[in-house]
Parts: C-alpha cells; structure tokens; sequence
C-alpha cells in the first residue's frame, strides 16, 4: 500500500519543534519549563513514530499543534507571567493573568478532540449516542489527574513548585481549572463534533480506496497476458 503524502502534519510539526527550542531558550525557570512542556515532548515524537500506522486527522493534527504552542509559551515564561495575560489582566481590570485559565480550557478542547478520534477508530463507540458524554468524562478525569500530578509537585517542591502550580493565591484554583477542562471538552464536543466525523469518514474512505487498488493491482492481470500455471 503506497502511504498519502500529507505536507501538513509534516508542517505543524516542523512548527511545534521550533516552537519548543524557542521556548527553551532563555526560559523563565527551566524547571518549570521542563514540567509544562513534558507533554510536548514525549507526545510529538510518538504521533511522529505513529504516523504510518495511526495518521491522525488534519483537524487533530492543527489542534495539536495549537496546544503544544500554547504549553511551550507557558512553560517559558510560566503561566502566570505571559505577557499578552498580564496586558489582558490590566486591560479587563482582572485579578490574575487568564493566561492559565486558557491553557485548562484548551486541555480540555483539545484532549476532546483526541480522545474522540481514538474511541471512534479503535472501539464500537464510533456513532453511539455515548461517544459524546464519554469523550467529556475521559478528560475531565485526565484534568482531575493532572492536578493531583500539581499537588505532587507542590508536596515535593515546597515553594519551589509556585511557579508551576500557577494559583496566584487563589484556593479555588484546582477546581477552576478542573471546571474550565470541562467546559473546554463540552464546547469542543459541541462545535466540532460534525466537522470531525466528516474528516474520519473521508480518512477510512481513503484507507478503503488504497487497500481495494492495491488488492485490485496485486490480484489482476494485464490483459493479453497469461499467468504462468504453478
């Protein structure tokens, strides 16, 4: 079976490697750093890896791109300290920079997306009035997995963790940002929900086409022509 060239994905990556050496460079605290961008780097070298035998969607793909982005700037600056959060914050008269309120809405949006992609292709889940509810409910227990995971930082690093943590002296923080998971997963579930199973029908469509010509190539004989008798 001959693979589809697919520049994008093969783009977006070129993109979030750049991304995360220019995050490094310079980082605000290179623990910190290393901490909001681990996902960054186990996660883009197994899609890479993956790639021939699981190709993602184009929608997954730009989805992933954008969050790895958005975890390399708040890895370098730490997330309470992004400047476009702090302009907003004094812009909106706010009390914190939202910039960590976004990052949880988007770990949410985006994990939507991944997670509905992968229960769509490797379970009977693919049409069922579930896939919805358990798509939502898988990352927000990934959210309430990744501030027990802070929690750990914060009994283990003291003060050290502040930056990583990224409360801002708010007690509520991890509900919050459990609360802006969910909304994240809901939105994303809701918007992109159509657009998604457009491009999973269009990809197992072309899976389908691929196998049969090959199938066809490998099975028939070009006319005129006899196939020797074993």
């Amino acid at each position: 079976m001959t693979a589809v060239r697919r520049p994008l994905p093969a783009l977006l990556a070129g993109v979030v490697v750049v991304g995360v050496a220019l995050s490094a460079w310079g980082a605000q605290d290179r623990t910190t750093w290393f901490l909001e961008t681990v996902w960054v780097l186990v996660g883009l070298p197994l899609v890479v890896l993956t790639r021939r035998r699981f190709p993602l969607t184009d929608l997954l793909c730009c989805l992933l791109a954008a969050h790895a982005l958005v975890l390399v700037i708040g890895g370098h600056y730490t997330y309470a300290e992004v400047p476009f959060g702090n302009w907003l914050r004094d812009e909106l008269g706010l009390e914190r920079n939202p910039y960590d309120r976004f990052g949880h809405l988007m770990q949410g949006f985006v994990p939507a997306v991944l997670v509905r992609e992968l229960l769509s292709r490797t379970s009977p889940l693919r049409g069922s009035r579930w896939l919805a509810p358990l798509t939502v409910c898988a990352c927000l227990a990934f959210s309430a997995v990744f501030e027990m995971l802070e929690w750990l930082a914060a009994v283990l690093g003291g003060q050290a963790a502040d930056a990583f943590l990224a409360t801002q002296g708010d007690v509520w923080d991890t509900q919050w940002d459990m609360f802006c998971a969910l909304v994240g997963a809901t939105v994303s579930v809701l918007l992109l929900s159509r657009p998604h199973d457009r491009q999973l029908a269009a990809r197992a469509l072309t899976s389908s086409y691929s196998g049969a010509g090959s199938t066809a190539a490998a099975g028939t004989s070009t006319p005129g022509t006899t196939r020797p008798r074993r």
